[in-house]
């Protein structure tokens, strides 16, 4: 092969090189400290990141693009094959059960990073967690995301003593092969079982213990997407915003929640992420705050 030859094919390798590195410098990871931050906007929506104690919710996840800075929120290395995923609210690090509501394959993941950037999405993953809950190929999928709050807290507690954490490793591992389900893209990746490890500092463990990896199957839960409008103290709060998106399909529902009932506004069904994202930005561009795309 003469060198002309050579150069595009060059080219082409050294680009899907740094499309699969690309990580910014940024500033440095500092170690993990624990954040909860202000709120913020992206693409047109407000966040209110906030501590809870509770949170099992249901919407729509993405993955981290390419270009992440080297350190994430919350000062930890940034590693797209680490088990962690971004979350516009919750507390900084935590740690979540995620599960895909389409082929029900859920583990146990780090949320220690702001995001996704994208309006309508409740969590954004790493590659490794997208490969390993075997995403579609559009990269957007039905997920439930559950808060682990005793580990949470445990994890947060630990970080005030000021250790220096990296981000979510994944220990040493067998591997068994499961395959993809119809659709997902490339290969599911395995179900892994984490080595075990002395333990010779309870409390430092509990902060720097790696992430098995394991994957664990459910029966699958997809259902039609809906935008909801939620948090009106009363049905009369709620019937006024439904009155002003006239033209879009929708109820007000009634949302028990510790001994007292709040109301939501909830458009749809919708059966495809597109409409439900026109629908949700149509929401917005009426002037009506804080949307969210959910399951069922």
């Amino acid at each position: 092969m003469n060198r002309a030859a050579c150069l595009p094919l060059l080219a082409a390798l050294a680009l899907s090189g740094c499309v699969h590195k690309r990580i910014r410098p940024g500033p440095p990871p500092t170690g993990a400290h624990y954040l909860i931050g202000n709120p913020y906007q992206a693409d047109g929506e407000w966040h209110y990141p906030r501590a809870v104690d509770a949170y099992d919710r249901t919407g729509l996840a993405t993955i981290i693009p390419p270009g992440h800075d080297a350190a994430t929120t919350d000062g930890e290395a940034y590693d797209p094959e680490g088990l962690m995923a971004q979350s516009p609210i919750l507390p900084l690090p935590s740690l979540v059960r995620v599960t895909n509501l389409v082929n029900g394959r859920t583990l146990t993941v780090r949320v220690n990073d702001r995001g996704p950037a994208t309006a309508g999405r409740i969590l954004a993953v790493s590659r490794k967690v997208a490969s390993l809950l075997a995403f579609p190929a559009t990269g957007v999928v039905e997920m439930r995301v559950t808060l682990l709050a005793g580990r949470s807290a445990a994890l947060q507690t630990a970080l005030g003593a000021g250790p220096h954490l990296t981000a979510a490793p994944v220990a040493g591992v067998q591997s068994s092969a499961l395959p993809p389900p119809p659709g997902a893209a490339g290969s599911a990746g395995p179900i892994t079982q984490a080595a075990s490890a002395p333990i010779s500092n309870p409390t430092q463990t509990t902060a720097n213990a790696p992430l098995s990896g394991v994957v664990h199957a459910v029966p699958p839960d997809p259902g039609p997407l809906y935008v909801e409008i939620a948090g009106f103290g009363t049905g009369g709060d709620a019937q006024q915003i439904l009155y002003r998106l006239a033209g879009m399909p929708g109820s007000v529902v009634p949302q028990p929640r510790e001994g007292r009932t709040l109301y939501a506004v909830k458009l749809g069904p919708y059966h495809s992420v597109a409409t439900a994202d026109a629908a949700l930005h149509e929401v917005l561009a009426r002037g009506i705050p804080d949307p969210e795309i959910i399951v069922h």
